[in-house]
Protein backbone atom coordinates (compact mmCIF):
# COMPACT_ATOMS: atom_id res chain seq x y z
CA UNK A 1 0.00 0.00 0.00
CA UNK A 2 1.40 3.42 -0.82
CA UNK A 3 -0.32 6.10 1.19
CA UNK A 4 -0.44 9.44 0.45
CA UNK A 5 -1.39 12.14 2.98
CA UNK A 6 -2.50 15.31 1.87
CA UNK A 7 -3.08 18.27 4.45
CA UNK A 8 0.12 16.95 6.90
CA UNK A 9 0.79 19.51 8.40
CA UNK A 10 -2.63 19.58 10.47
CA UNK A 11 -3.45 18.26 13.66
CA UNK A 12 -4.22 14.29 11.80
CA UNK A 13 -1.71 14.32 9.47
CA UNK A 14 0.89 14.96 11.94
CA UNK A 15 -0.84 12.53 14.40
CA UNK A 16 -0.79 10.24 11.51
CA UNK A 17 2.81 10.29 10.49
CA UNK A 18 4.80 8.20 13.48
CA UNK A 19 1.81 5.15 12.23
CA UNK A 20 2.58 5.48 8.67
CA UNK A 21 6.54 5.98 8.41
CA UNK A 22 6.84 5.06 4.89
CA UNK A 23 3.86 7.36 3.21
CA UNK A 24 3.73 10.69 1.39
CA UNK A 25 3.31 13.43 3.49
CA UNK A 26 2.36 16.44 1.64
CA UNK A 27 0.57 19.73 1.97
CA UNK A 28 0.03 22.80 -0.01
CA UNK A 29 3.33 23.52 -0.71
CA UNK A 30 4.51 19.94 -2.04
CA UNK A 31 0.86 19.60 -3.68
CA UNK A 32 -2.14 21.77 -4.37
CA UNK A 33 -4.80 19.60 -4.16
CA UNK A 34 -7.29 22.11 -6.52
CA UNK A 35 -5.12 21.23 -9.11
CA UNK A 36 -6.05 18.13 -11.03
CA UNK A 37 -3.16 17.26 -13.49
CA UNK A 38 -0.74 17.60 -10.39
CA UNK A 39 -3.12 15.38 -8.32
CA UNK A 40 -2.65 13.06 -10.79
CA UNK A 41 0.64 13.64 -11.80
CA UNK A 42 2.28 12.65 -8.25
CA UNK A 43 -0.51 9.65 -7.87
CA UNK A 44 1.16 8.03 -11.17
CA UNK A 45 4.74 9.71 -10.78
CA UNK A 46 4.93 8.04 -6.52
CA UNK A 47 2.35 5.05 -7.12
CA UNK A 48 0.22 6.22 -5.01
CA UNK A 49 -2.75 3.49 -4.67
CA UNK A 50 -4.88 5.20 -1.69
CA UNK A 51 -4.91 8.65 0.08
CA UNK A 52 -5.65 9.93 3.16
CA UNK A 53 -7.41 13.52 2.83
CA UNK A 54 -6.88 15.28 5.86
CA UNK A 55 -6.58 19.12 3.97
CA UNK A 56 -10.13 21.51 4.46
CA UNK A 57 -10.46 24.66 4.89
CA UNK A 58 -11.45 24.69 8.47
CA UNK A 59 -12.17 28.50 9.47
CA UNK A 60 -15.72 28.30 10.05
CA UNK A 61 -16.24 32.05 10.73
CA UNK A 62 -14.20 33.45 7.59
CA UNK A 63 -16.15 30.33 5.22
CA UNK A 64 -19.04 32.52 5.62
CA UNK A 65 -17.02 35.02 3.54
CA UNK A 66 -15.07 32.77 1.82
CA UNK A 67 -17.52 30.54 0.46
CA UNK A 68 -16.22 30.24 -3.23
CA UNK A 69 -12.69 29.17 -1.59
CA UNK A 70 -14.65 26.94 0.92
CA UNK A 71 -15.92 25.29 -1.83
CA UNK A 72 -12.65 25.16 -3.80
CA UNK A 73 -11.17 23.41 -1.05
CA UNK A 74 -13.79 21.12 0.32
CA UNK A 75 -15.33 20.26 -2.69
CA UNK A 76 -13.66 20.56 -6.00
CA UNK A 77 -10.18 19.73 -4.18
CA UNK A 78 -12.21 16.32 -2.77
CA UNK A 79 -13.58 15.75 -6.58
CA UNK A 80 -10.16 15.84 -7.79
CA UNK A 81 -8.78 13.38 -5.37
CA UNK A 82 -11.59 10.79 -5.55
CA UNK A 83 -10.86 10.96 -9.63
CA UNK A 84 -7.25 10.47 -9.22
CA UNK A 85 -8.00 7.07 -7.13
CA UNK A 86 -11.01 6.04 -9.30
CA UNK A 87 -8.30 6.04 -12.37
CA UNK A 88 -5.81 3.86 -10.60
CA UNK A 89 -8.21 2.21 -8.73
CA UNK A 90 -7.36 3.33 -5.44
CA UNK A 91 -9.05 4.13 -2.00
CA UNK A 92 -9.90 7.28 -1.12
CA UNK A 93 -10.39 8.38 2.63
CA UNK A 94 -11.34 11.31 3.43
CA UNK A 95 -12.55 13.49 6.83
CA UNK A 96 -15.50 14.99 7.00
CA UNK A 97 -17.23 16.57 10.01
CA UNK A 98 -20.54 16.73 12.35
CA UNK A 99 -21.07 20.53 10.55
CA UNK A 100 -22.96 18.17 7.74
CA UNK A 101 -25.90 18.03 10.40
CA UNK A 102 -27.10 21.06 12.78
CA UNK A 103 -30.47 22.10 11.51
CA UNK A 104 -32.70 19.59 12.55
CA UNK A 105 -33.12 19.56 16.23
CA UNK A 106 -31.67 16.12 17.10
CA UNK A 107 -31.58 15.10 20.88
CA UNK A 108 -29.91 11.42 19.75
CA UNK A 109 -26.78 10.90 18.48
CA UNK A 110 -26.32 11.56 14.03
CA UNK A 111 -25.91 8.17 12.26
CA UNK A 112 -24.55 7.80 9.01
CA UNK A 113 -27.34 7.15 7.15
CA UNK A 114 -29.04 10.56 8.07
CA UNK A 115 -30.18 13.22 5.49
CA UNK A 116 -27.21 16.15 5.91
CA UNK A 117 -28.12 19.36 7.20
CA UNK A 118 -25.51 21.74 7.37
CA UNK A 119 -26.06 25.40 8.67
CA UNK A 120 -23.30 27.03 7.10
CA UNK A 121 -21.04 27.28 4.34
CA UNK A 122 -18.13 25.28 6.11
CA UNK A 123 -20.43 22.71 6.68
CA UNK A 124 -22.37 22.58 3.15
CA UNK A 125 -19.16 22.58 1.40
CA UNK A 126 -17.63 19.94 3.31
CA UNK A 127 -20.90 17.91 2.75
CA UNK A 128 -20.73 18.96 -1.58
CA UNK A 129 -16.91 16.92 -0.66
CA UNK A 130 -19.24 13.73 0.69
CA UNK A 131 -21.27 14.10 -2.40
CA UNK A 132 -18.68 14.11 -5.14
CA UNK A 133 -16.89 11.54 -3.61
CA UNK A 134 -20.08 9.32 -3.57
CA UNK A 135 -20.91 10.35 -7.23
CA UNK A 136 -17.34 9.43 -8.77
CA UNK A 137 -17.95 5.93 -7.31
CA UNK A 138 -14.30 5.49 -6.11
CA UNK A 139 -13.37 2.94 -3.35
CA UNK A 140 -13.93 5.25 0.09
CA UNK A 141 -13.80 5.56 3.24
CA UNK A 142 -15.27 8.95 4.22
CA UNK A 143 -15.01 9.61 8.59
CA UNK A 144 -16.51 12.42 9.99
CA UNK A 145 -15.63 13.75 13.34
CA UNK A 146 -15.62 16.48 15.68
CA UNK A 147 -14.45 19.07 17.44
CA UNK A 148 -10.79 17.70 17.15
CA UNK A 149 -7.96 18.72 19.09
CA UNK A 150 -4.53 17.18 19.89
CA UNK A 151 -0.73 18.49 21.05
CA UNK A 152 -0.44 20.37 17.38
CA UNK A 153 -2.11 23.45 15.85
CA UNK A 154 -4.75 25.68 16.74
CA UNK A 155 -7.24 23.97 18.46
CA UNK A 156 -9.83 24.72 21.71
CA UNK A 157 -7.24 22.49 24.10
CA UNK A 158 -4.62 24.86 23.67
CA UNK A 159 -6.39 27.76 23.13
CA UNK A 160 -7.95 27.17 26.30
CA UNK A 161 -4.77 26.60 28.53
CA UNK A 162 -3.35 29.72 26.67
CA UNK A 163 -6.40 31.84 28.16
CA UNK A 164 -6.79 30.35 31.39
CA UNK A 165 -3.41 31.24 32.09
CA UNK A 166 -3.62 34.99 31.37
CA UNK A 167 -7.34 35.25 32.67
CA UNK A 168 -8.56 35.39 35.91
CA UNK A 169 -12.40 34.13 34.51
CA UNK A 170 -13.63 33.11 31.39
CA UNK A 171 -17.29 32.43 29.99
CA UNK A 172 -17.64 29.32 27.81
CA UNK A 173 -20.79 28.40 26.20
CA UNK A 174 -23.01 25.58 27.47
CA UNK A 175 -25.77 25.40 25.07
CA UNK A 176 -23.84 23.50 22.03
CA UNK A 177 -23.53 19.63 22.85
CA UNK A 178 -21.01 17.15 21.15
CA UNK A 179 -17.87 14.67 21.85
CA UNK A 180 -14.47 16.07 21.40
CA UNK A 181 -12.10 13.43 19.69
CA UNK A 182 -8.49 13.20 19.79
CA UNK A 183 -6.25 13.11 16.70
CA UNK A 184 -4.43 10.46 18.15
CA UNK A 185 -7.23 8.46 18.49
CA UNK A 186 -8.59 9.26 14.99
CA UNK A 187 -5.14 8.51 13.66
CA UNK A 188 -5.16 5.24 15.07
CA UNK A 189 -8.52 4.14 14.14
CA UNK A 190 -7.88 5.25 10.48
CA UNK A 191 -4.65 2.85 10.61
CA UNK A 192 -7.14 0.09 12.11
CA UNK A 193 -9.76 1.08 8.85
CA UNK A 194 -6.95 0.34 6.42
CA UNK A 195 -6.03 -2.77 7.94
CA UNK A 196 -9.28 -4.37 5.95
CA UNK A 197 -10.05 -1.05 3.32
CA UNK A 198 -12.48 -3.50 1.54
CA UNK A 199 -15.28 -2.24 4.48
CA UNK A 200 -15.69 0.73 2.66
CA UNK A 201 -19.11 3.32 3.26
CA UNK A 202 -19.78 6.52 5.72
CA UNK A 203 -18.08 5.91 9.14
CA UNK A 204 -18.36 8.31 12.19
CA UNK A 205 -15.36 8.77 14.59
CA UNK A 206 -14.90 11.10 17.78
CA UNK A 207 -14.52 9.98 21.56
CA UNK A 208 -17.17 8.16 23.87
CA UNK A 209 -19.14 10.33 25.76
CA UNK A 210 -21.03 13.72 25.30
CA UNK A 211 -20.15 17.89 26.69
CA UNK A 212 -21.10 20.99 26.22
CA UNK A 213 -18.08 22.93 25.32
CA UNK A 214 -18.47 24.93 28.72
CA UNK A 215 -18.09 21.05 30.47
CA UNK A 216 -15.05 20.75 28.35
CA UNK A 217 -13.44 23.42 29.60
CA UNK A 218 -13.79 22.85 33.07
CA UNK A 219 -12.36 19.33 32.47
CA UNK A 220 -9.34 21.35 30.83
CA UNK A 221 -8.85 23.53 33.59
CA UNK A 222 -9.29 20.60 36.03
CA UNK A 223 -6.66 18.20 34.37
CA UNK A 224 -3.86 20.76 34.17
CA UNK A 225 -4.04 22.08 37.53
CA UNK A 226 -5.98 25.19 36.92
CA UNK A 227 -7.73 26.15 40.25
CA UNK A 228 -7.77 30.25 39.48
CA UNK A 229 -9.46 30.86 36.43
CA UNK A 230 -13.35 31.20 36.78
CA UNK A 231 -14.68 29.39 33.95
CA UNK A 232 -19.00 30.69 33.91
CA UNK A 233 -21.49 28.63 31.29
CA UNK A 234 -23.31 31.15 28.71
CA UNK A 235 -25.47 30.79 26.17
CA UNK A 236 -24.20 30.84 21.97
CA UNK A 237 -26.15 34.44 21.70
CA UNK A 238 -23.48 36.39 24.14
CA UNK A 239 -21.08 35.15 21.42
CA UNK A 240 -22.49 36.76 18.14
CA UNK A 241 -21.59 35.28 15.02
CA UNK A 242 -22.37 34.87 11.52
CA UNK A 243 -22.22 31.08 11.73
CA UNK A 244 -25.12 29.40 13.24
CA UNK A 245 -23.26 25.98 14.16
CA UNK A 246 -25.52 22.85 15.55
CA UNK A 247 -26.93 22.97 19.29
CA UNK A 248 -26.14 18.94 18.83
CA UNK A 249 -24.22 17.34 17.06
CA UNK A 250 -23.28 13.94 18.85
CA UNK A 251 -21.69 10.93 16.42
CA UNK A 252 -23.22 7.62 17.03
CA UNK A 253 -20.32 5.40 16.46
CA UNK A 254 -22.06 2.10 16.41
CA UNK A 255 -21.30 1.08 12.64
CA UNK A 256 -17.72 1.91 12.73
CA UNK A 257 -17.09 0.04 16.37
CA UNK A 258 -19.01 -3.18 14.54
CA UNK A 259 -17.25 -3.22 11.79
CA UNK A 260 -13.77 -2.69 12.59
CA UNK A 261 -13.61 -3.75 16.05
CA UNK A 262 -12.78 -0.76 17.46
CA UNK A 263 -12.63 0.33 21.44
CA UNK A 264 -12.71 3.89 21.66
CA UNK A 265 -11.59 5.71 24.66
CA UNK A 266 -14.17 8.09 26.86
CA UNK A 267 -13.31 11.70 26.28
CA UNK A 268 -12.14 12.45 29.64
CA UNK A 269 -9.28 9.75 29.15
CA UNK A 270 -7.57 11.10 26.18
CA UNK A 271 -8.16 14.93 27.24
CA UNK A 272 -5.96 13.56 30.07
CA UNK A 273 -3.19 12.01 27.91
CA UNK A 274 -3.22 15.02 26.12
CA UNK A 275 -2.98 17.38 28.47
CA UNK A 276 0.17 15.33 29.76
CA UNK A 277 2.56 15.48 26.62
CA UNK A 278 1.69 19.16 26.73
CA UNK A 279 2.54 20.10 30.46
CA UNK A 280 4.30 17.10 31.96
CA UNK A 281 2.58 14.45 34.23
CA UNK A 282 -0.28 15.95 35.96
CA UNK A 283 -1.14 16.38 39.72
Amino acid sequence: MRILVTGAGGQLGTSLRPLFPSALFTDVQELDITDASAVMQMVEREGVDTIINCAAYTDVEAAEDNEALAELLNAQAVENLAAAMKKVRGLLVHISTDYVFGKEPYNTPCREDQKGTPTGVYGRTKLHGEEAILRSGVRHLIIRTAWLYSEYGRNFVKTMLSLMARRPSLKVVFDQVGTPTYAGDLAQAIAKMLETPEKEGIYHFSNEGVCSWYDFAKAIAEYSGNTTCDIQPCHSDEFPSKVHRPAYSVLDKTKIKQTFGLSIPYWTDSLKKCIRNLSGPLC
